[in-house]
């Protein structure tokens, strides 16, 4: 006998259960409609996963209890039963901050009824494995299977167990699970395995499990030595969307999956488009079966990364309803990937760029700004900053301050630092901001992953805007991406050869433009330094860099030439002076540019914001370290 089996993945709205439940509604409708005898929806389908502190809001969690029994009841007018992710209330308990009972539940509803395990003392099933890295705090709002096991006197094992249906008077045995509880490699309790060993028939991981680069190749590999090692078949059900947690936008790309029980990938939906995904589970040998086999995807870490960054940044702004935008165009590579990329989203004529140069801008970033906005076709002016620059500069040198404590008077001394954040200033909170209103939309943040690790932006200059797309990609992230909109978005040098290849330079000083001096950093190996200060599971500290550097594995560990580092340093007072630099700022000012930096669209390992937690502390260096240090200064 087959039953064939419907996994969707809609676009989820966090915080609005009755769009998605009338979405789920409809789902139902076009399933049924398809012959499916099941449809697997996401985990947190109706209420959204990333919705903050409204999970401790009274009225938002009966709407979403209601919402739910709307979805249990329409199955009552189908011949379908429908598997979906709820929140789950006991009033009758707390959780252990005094609040409401709360569980990340999935129901099985049926003929207008929800189905339990017989096991647990609801008809829902709970999720054990509560994440609480990254971005994710599930126990500050959830309660978990395991604690509810301890509290009940019994093991997490002895209620996992499958929920029985009965389909075509076929009786099937259904391993649910939520997200989490099928990434067991660091979990003293494996949910799919006593699920197996329960009598399950089938797996089903109901997931909101966000995008993130080469993560869908691990869960593959994970999912499919899972149903290989348990020998049943194992389906993955994922929405679509965007989700974020007031700092960092998440997108979710869907990839709902079917592996058969002997490991083989059988069957893998679309990513970023909201679909069923229909197969079939053959009661007899218990395998699956797809109308089509799946197409195995070449391997674009670029590709990706703009197919995630683009359809984030799309969903973000129709999100909060900005169909025009201002981009900052300094004829640099991070302006123009942003330029190019709003383009993209909302065509030429939303997108409004504004050079603005002042004394140290050279004629080749005017030039690049000009052919850049050209071959975009968009909407270009030129406002220079030099005068409003000069006048501001006169306001608080030549006005006096009264010092009303002692009777005297005092004038305030620029320094040439001053002055370049004045610059960086008046072209975002007076220019930017002011365009952005007058043209009906808002302003872009340009700023990259590298600028942000050690606080190369200024304070409400270049660090300020709506969102900043381009926030978790490092340097050469940017101009891969450059490349992959020339050759494969727009198909026509729309950013100009030269970006490519000048030097980059904020253009501040005399000190520091494209011919002169430049950024203060080696792209090539700081981006390589920066992302083992954040993206390493196990957080890298000054002292593993300084070990790794005197046992020659740096270049290793960082996965860059060691020509680089060779090239970078003439020896090892260098090589610490540059470390303990780049470490200060990372810990110290950059921190608190980062708290008000705009959200950044979040695709890496960790992106900053609430993916990365972190605290304002003076740097801190390790006992180990200064030995080190020693140690190597005195060769």
């Amino acid at each position: 006998m087959l039953i064939k089996f419907a996994c969707a993945q809609p676009e989820i709205t966090a915080g609005r259960p009755d769009l998605n439940t009338q979405k789920i509604i409809n789902l139902i409708k076009e399933a049924a409609l398809n012959k499916a005898d099941i449809l697997l929806l996401p985990e947190l389908a109706v209420p959204g996963y990333l919705i903050g502190d409204l999970w401790e809001q009274k009225s938002f969690l009966e709407d979403c209890e209601a919402f739910g029994e709307e979805i249990i009841n329409a199955t009552a007018n189908y011949d379908i039963c429908v598997i979906f992710g709820n929140i789950a209330i006991d009033r009758s308990k707390v959780n252990e901050d005094g609040r409401v009972r709360k569980y990340n539940a999935a129901f099985a509803a049926y003929r207008g009824k929800a189905l339990g395990n017989g096991k647990l003392p609801y008809n829902c099933i709970i999720k054990h494995s509560l994440p609480n890295y990254r971005e994710f705090d599930d126990s500050r709002y959830f309660y978990s299977l395991a604690q509810l096991a301890a509290e009940l006197e019994t093991t997490p094992q002895q209620l996992a167990h499958p929920v029985e249906v009965e389909i075509k008077g076929q009786k099937l045995k259904l391993g649910i699970m939520l997200c989490e509880d099928g990434w067991t490699e660091n979990y003293h309790f494996s949910t799919p395995s006593a699920l197996a060993e329960n009598g399950s028939d089938i797996l089903c991981n109901l997931s909101c499990s966000p995008f993130t680069l080469n993560k869908n190749a691990k869960r593959h590999r994970l999912f499919s030595a899972q149903a290989q090692k348990l020998a049943l078949p194992l389906a993955y059900c994922n929405n679509t969307g965007i989700q974020n947690n007031g700092k960092n936008i998440f997108t979710y790309d869907g990839c709902s999956c079917v592996y058969n029980n002997n490991g083989t990938l059988i069957a893998e939906a679309d990513a970023f488009k909201e679909s069923l995904l229909y197969f079939y589970f053959d009661t007899a040998d218990k395998t699956v079966k797809a109308d089509s086999q799946p197409v195995a995807a070449a391997k674009d870490d670029t590709a990706d990364i703009y197919k995630a960054v683009r359809y984030g940044t799309q969903k973000f702004l129709q999100q909060l309803g900005i169909t025009k935008m201002v981009v900052g165009l300094s004829g640099g590579i991070d302006s123009a990937v942003t330029a190019a990329l709003y383009t993209d989203i909302l065509g030429p004529q939303n997108v409004l760029l504004i050079n603005m140069p002042g004394r140290y801008n050279s004629g080749l970033t005017k030039d690049m700004a000009l052919k850049t906005a050209q071959a975009l076709k968009t909407n270009y002016m030129v406002v220079p900053i030099t005068e409003s620059v000069e006048h501001t500069y006169s306001q608080l040198t030549q006005i006096s301050a009264e010092a009303y404590y002692n009777n005297s008077t005092f004038n305030l001394s620029v320094t040439p630092y001053v002055m370049e954040n004045i610059q960086a200033r008046d072209r975002g909170a007076r220019i930017l901001a002011g365009a952005a209103a007058a043209f009906g939309g808002a302003f872009s943040c340009n700023s990259n992953k590298t600028e942000i690790t050690i606080g190369y932006a200024t304070f409400y200059g270049d660090i300020c805007g709506a969102v900043a797309p381009i926030g978790d990609l490092w340097k050469h992230d940017v101009y891969a991406i450059g490349r992959y909109l020339n050759e494969n978005v727009f198909k026509k040098a729309v950013i100009p050869e030269e970006i490519f290849t000048m030097r980059p330079s904020a253009e501040l000083s005399p000190e520091q433009t494209v011919g002169n001096g430049g950024d203060p950093l080696v792209y090539p190996y700081h981006d390589k330094l920066f992302a083992m200060f954040v993206e390493s599971w196990q957080k890298t500290s000054p002292a593993d860099i300084l070990r790794w550097y005197a046992e020659g594995t740096l270049a290793e560990h960082l996965n860059c030439p060691p020509e680089i580092i060779t090239a970078t340093f003439k020896n090892a007072v260098e090589f610490i002076a540059d470390l303990e630099r780049w470490w200060k700022l990372f810990c110290g000012l950059a921190v608190a540019k980062r708290i008000q930096a705009p959200p950044v669209i979040s695709i890496t390992r960790r992106a900053y914001g609430y993916d990365h937690r972190e605290a304002q502390l003076p740097a801190y260096f390790s006992r180990e370290y200064y030995k080190l240090k020693n140690e190597l200064l005195k060769k």
